[in-house]
C-alpha cells in the first residue's frame, strides 16, 4: 500500500458476514492517503523443547502444534546423531509433547517405540518415513480410526531420490499406522517438512510440499519452491502445482509452514525458510548458505502475496543461527492468551543444542495499516456484512486516534455513520467496539453494499469485523 495511493475501483461487493478481516495484503485498500502497511515481527520468548534426551542428540525440529480440546499437542522430529556423527537422515525419529498452556511442555513416557533397548521415551514413530507432519482431521466424514492423519517422507536412505509421501492414521494422535503401503504422492523432491491439513473452507484435504520453480538458480536449474495438491479422501491427489507469488523474484524457499488462520476465515498464512546459498559467514562450518524466515499470505491457498520481501524472523545476535538452514518456522499458531499468539521455530540446526523456541506476537498482529502523527486515511472496496456492531483490533499513542465512516457503495457517507459522528477512538484493544453519536446500530445496514473509510493518526489498525 503506497502512502500516496489514490484509486477508485469498480468492485463487486465482497461478502464477509461476521468474518474477521486482516490487512496482510492490499485487498481491502481502494483509495489511500498518508498510510502504509507495516509488517510486525514476533518476539522470541523461551525454549519450548530442548534437545535433552538421548534420542534427541542431533536436535529437534520440524514440529506441528495444535490445540486439541483443553490440551496443546506437538509432534516433532528428533535426530539421534549429531552433525559430525555417523548416521543418516533416515535414522530420524518422531516424538510427542503436550502442554496445558502452550508455554510449558512435557515429554510423556509413552512406552511405544524402542530406543537403545528401552521403550521409556516419548517416541511415537520410527519407520518407515521421516519428517512426520500431523493434523487433527476436521472432516466430519473421517472414520474414528482416522481422526488424526499425517504424512511422512519415504525415501532411499543413502540417496536424495525420495520416493514419495506416505499417509498415516491414528485414533488418538499417539498410536499410528500406515493408511496403505504405497505413497499417496510420488513426485519428488520432498526433502523437507511437507505439510497436510483438512481445509474446511474448501472442503478438501491440502498438502504443501517441496518443489522446484523458475530458472537460473543453483538447484537443478531452478529454485527451491513450494507446491500444493488437493484431495477429497487423503488417498487420491491432484497433481502438485507450484504456488504463485505475483511478479516478485524467485528466492530459495525451503520449508513452508502454511496454516489456515482460524481467526480470519479465508486467510492462509505461510512462513517459509528463505535459503541464501551464496552467503557464508563462517567458512569453517563446512556448508554454504544462511537462512531467515519470510511472511506470505493468500486468500485462496494457491496465489500468495509477497508484498513483504524483508524477513519476518531474522537470525539475530545468536551466531549459531548464522549458517545454512539455521532457523525454521514450525507449523501451527496457538492462542496462548487473549492478547498474544504463540508461534514456534527451530534454532541452531546441526548444533549440539538444536531446539524449538516459542515466539510471541500480538493477536492478529502480523500486519497493520499505519499512519504517523500527521495522520492518514483509506477507504475499502465495497463489502456486505452481517451484525449490529463493528469491532477493531487497533493500537494508538496517547495522541493518536482511529475513526470510521460507513459509506454507500458509491462512496457517499451514510447518515448517522459519518466521520463527524464517530468519536476519536484511542487506546489499545484486540476487540474494541466502534461507536457513532447516538449509538446507532449497524443492523439497518446489514446485507447492503457499503464501504468503510478509516481515518487514523499515530496508530496501527490490524483487523476489523462485524458481530451480532
Amino acid at each position: 500500500m503506497s502512502s500516496g495511493a489514490n484509486r477508485r475501483g469498480d468492485y463487486a461487493p465482497t461478502q464477509i458476514g461476521t468474518d474477521r478481516q486482516l490487512f496482510v495484503n492490499d485487498f481491502w485498500t481502494d483509495t489511500a492517503r498518508g498510510v502504509s502497511r507495516e509488517l510486525h515481527r514476533p518476539v522470541k520468548r523461551e525454549v519450548a523443547i530442548h534437545s535433552d534426551r538421548p534420542w534427541e542428540g542431533g536436535g529437534v525440529y520440524y514440529s506441528v502444534v495444535i490445540r486439541d480440546g483443553d490440551k496443546y499437542r506437538m509432534w516433532y522430529r528428533c535426530d539421534p546423531h549429531g552433525k559430525d556423527e555417523k548416521g543418516s537422515d533416515y535414522d530420524a525419529l518422531t516424538a510427542y509433547a503436550e502442554s496445558d498452556d502452550g508455554i510449558h511442555w512435557i515429554k510423556p513416557d509413552l512406552g511405544l517405540v524402542e530406543f537403545q533397548g528401552s521403550k521409556h521415551n516419548n517416541l511415537i514413530w520410527s519407520r518407515p518415513g521421516i519428517n512426520f507432519a500431523a493434523f487433527k482431521d476436521g472432516n466430519p466424514e473421517a472414520p474414528d480410526d482416522e481422526r488424526y492423519k499425517a504424512v511422512v517422507l519415504q525415501g532411499v536412505q543413502t540417496t536424495m531420490d525420495h520416493d514419495g509421501l506416505m499417509a498415516l492414521k491414528s485414533a488418538d494422535g499417539i498410536r499410528w499406522s500406515l493408511i496403505r503401503e504405497e505413497p499417496i504422492i510420488a513426485d519428488p523432491p520432498f526433502d523437507t517438512h511437507n505439510n497436510p491439513f483438512w481445509d474446511a473452507w474448501r472442503n478438501e484435504y491440502v498438502v504443501y510440499t517441496r518443489g522446484i520453480a523458475g530458472s537460473g538458480g543453483s538447484f537443478a536449474g531452478g529454485y527451491r519452491w513450494i507446491r500444493r495438491a488437493t484431495s477429497p479422501d487423503f488417498r487420491n491427489w491432484t497433481p502438485l502445482v507450484p504456488i504463485t507469488a505475483g511478479d516478485t523474484p524467485y528466492e530459495h524457499l525451503y520449508t513452508n509452514s502454511c496454516v489456515r488462520y482460524e481467526r480470519a476465515p479465508g486467510t492462509y498464512l505461510m512462513f517459509p525458510s528463505r535459503f541464501v546459498p551464496d552467503r557464508t559467514p563462517d567458512p569453517e562450518w563446512g556448508l554454504n548458505g544462511v537462512s531467515d524466515i519470510v511472511f506470505m499470505s493468500s486468500r485462496d491457498g494457491l496465489d500468495f502475496d509477497r508484498t513483504f520481501m524483508e524477513a519476518f524472523v531474522r537470525p539475530g545476535l545468536d551466531k549459531e543461527n548464522w549458517h545454512e538452514r539455521g532457523i525454521y518456522m514450525e507449523v501451527g499458531i496457538l492462542q496462548t492468551s487473549p492478547e498474544e499468539m504463540s508461534l514456534y521455530g527451530m534454532e541452531h540446526k546441526q548444533e549440539p543444542d538444536c531446539h524449538i523456541v516459542r515466539y510471541g506476537l500480538r493477536t492478529d498482529g502480523f500486519v497493520s495499516v499505519n499512519a504517523v502523527y500527521a495522520g492518514g486515511e483509506f477507504t475499502t472496496r465495497p463489502l456486505t456484512f452481517a451484525g449490529r456492531e463493528m469491532e477493531l483490533n487497533y493500537s494508538t499513542s496517547a495522541v493518536g486516534s482511529v475513526r470510521v465512516e460507513v459509506q454507500d457503495a458509491q462512496g457517499h457517507p451514510m447518515p448517522g455513520f459519518t466521520m463527524d459522528d464517530c468519536p476519536a477512538q484511542f487506546g489499545d484493544e484486540i476487540e474494541g467496539t466502534v461507536t457513532w453519536a447516538g449509538a446507532p446500530s449497524l443492523e439497518q445496514l446489514s446485507g447492503n453494499p457499503v464501504r468503510l473509510r478509516f481515518a487514523i493518526k499515530d496508530a496501527d489498525l490490524y483487523a476489523f469485523k462485524f458481530r451480532a
